[in-house]
């Protein structure tokens, strides 16, 4: 009898940084690879080629992405460079002459061509190597779902038109058919992402598509019901988590989806600032005060929503009154979880040529006062949660200490995987595990966090 012998897989490693729009790319660039035939590798020295999926969106993150290259070439010295930064493949070559190919964001063919040059395959028809889902880089709990590609906003301090082009939407039936393989594969939260999610279908004029017998169309609301309609292997809905929500008007139909259980009561809203002035000048909208009625009408609606957003501090011509107009926003908006970010000039963005640029001492002054103010609403809002019990979603099990007593690491349904808090769990049972849900009786509080312990 002829044995045959299976040819060994070239092996790739992977460095992904950036946005969770960046992960999602690295997951789909290593499911077509090992798809291909190729194996995956944990560190430098096992791979026959390193994929570097880079950020460009700040200065800041250029230099994380060349630093990352640069650790790249000098233990492994094959690297392959991909993502937003590179569309500034001149730079990068400039700095690191040897790397085997550039391409720019989501170019997911030129990638695998690439790789395919570097390390050519060695697939046999003997072996079934992606599991149903796809390969992922976030715990097998929570997903990534990618729901389109670029914006049409030209906001003056963004670059993303440039290195993502304008919104091209997914079809609603191919968005669809993902989220149902990935809670089918072991799914229980799913993160909906894109720039603009408000956006969604616009760019094909909300295209309606067959879905399980009736018509769905490309747009946020049917999609949020859609995917509200979704079971685990339990017989639960998932978490629906939406991300990068414009507040246009028909956010407001998703709020009662959310009163109903299929949407998680949780938005993330880029609001950037709240001052008239300097959303007129970053080409934003400038409506904060209708924001905050309908904020106190989303909490009508869905008492237990919780809203995310970012705001940038020290923009050019930013003056002491429109920081202290948006403080005092603030005050009347009570968001749940903010993130906040000293302006930083980008090559190539229009704010750049504004008058007036903040010194640097004045935005770290500004930045460590929307921290202290937002910081405070945030432990306040949270102690208000002591005495009640929240469903929680476990990611980490810890191991038994020298009394046998084990803890856990969750998220609340206000509370989003790597940006926001947690809740912290003490005398969890041994079968607890990454991924179950749990009701959870929440004991104490501080400014960002949750702890308790599992209801009875």
């Amino acid at each position: 009898m002829t044995v045959k012998t299976l040819p060994t897989q070239p092996k790739v490693g992977m460095v992904s940084l950036g946005c969770p729009k960046a992960l999602v790319d690295s997951e789909r660039i290593l499911t077509k690879l090992r798809a291909d035939g190729y194996g995956l590798s944990p560190d430098y020295a096992g791979a026959d080629v390193v994929l570097v999926n880079t950020c460009g969106f700040l200065d800041s993150a250029k230099e994380e992405s060349l630093e990352a290259i640069g650790e790249a070439m000098a233990e492994n010295g094959r690297v392959i460079v991909t993502g937003c930064m590179g569309n500034e493949a001149e730079v990068i070559r400039a700095r690191f002459p040897n790397v085997l190919a550039v391409t720019g964001a989501h170019q997911y063919e030129q990638v695998v061509d690439a790789v395919h040059d570097a390390a050519p395959p060695t697939q046999g028809p003997f072996v079934d190597l992606v599991p149903e889902g796809g390969l992922k880089l976030t715990p097998r709990h929570y997903s990534y779902l990618k729901i389109s590609e670029g914006c049409n906003h030209g906001c003056a301090f963004c670059i993303i038109p440039d290195l993502r082009g304008k919104l091209v939407s997914r079809r609603i039936d191919a968005v669809l058919r993902e989220a149902e393989k990935l809670v089918a594969a072991g799914t229980k939260e799913l993160l909906v992402i894109s720039q603009d999610t408000s956006a969604y279908g616009v760019d094909i004029r909300h295209d309606p598509r067959q879905w399980h017998g009736r018509e769905v169309r490309a747009h946020m609301t049917d999609l949020a019901r859609e995917l509200g309609q979704l079971k685990t292997s339990e017989g639960r809905a998932p978490w629906v988590r939406l991300h990068y929500v414009y507040p246009y008007p028909h956010v407001d139909a998703v709020i009662p989806l959310m009163a109903e259980g299929l949407l998680t009561p949780y938005l993330d809203i880029p609001f950037q600032h709240a001052s008239p002035k300097v959303l007129k000048a970053m080409k934003r909208p400038a409506n904060e005060a209708k924001v905050l009625e309908r904020l106190k009408s989303w909490r009508a609606t869905a008492p237990d929503i919780s809203i995310r957003s970012s705001f940038v501090v020290g923009f050019p011509g930013e003056t002491e009154e429109d920081f202290q107009y948006l403080l005092d926003w603030l005050d009347e908006a009570q968001l749940d979880r903010v993130g906040a970010f000293r302006f930083e000039p980008v090559a190539g963005a229009q704010a750049n040529a504004l008058a007036d640029p903040v010194p640097e001492e004045v935005k770290e002054e500004r930045y460590q006062r929307i921290m202290a103010k937002t910081a405070a609403i945030s432990a306040a809002k949270l102690e208000a949660k002591i005495g009640r019990t929240l469903p929680v979603i476990i990611d980490e099990v810890g191991e038994a200490d020298e009394d046998g007593s084990i803890g856990a690491t969750g998220r609340s349904q206000a509370d989003a995987p790597e940006i926001d808090g947690h809740v912290y769990l003490r005398d969890v049972a041994a079968t607890l595990k990454a991924g179950d849900i749990v009701d959870v009786a929440i004991e104490d509080a501080d400014e960002h966090d949750l702890f308790g312990v599992v209801a009875v």
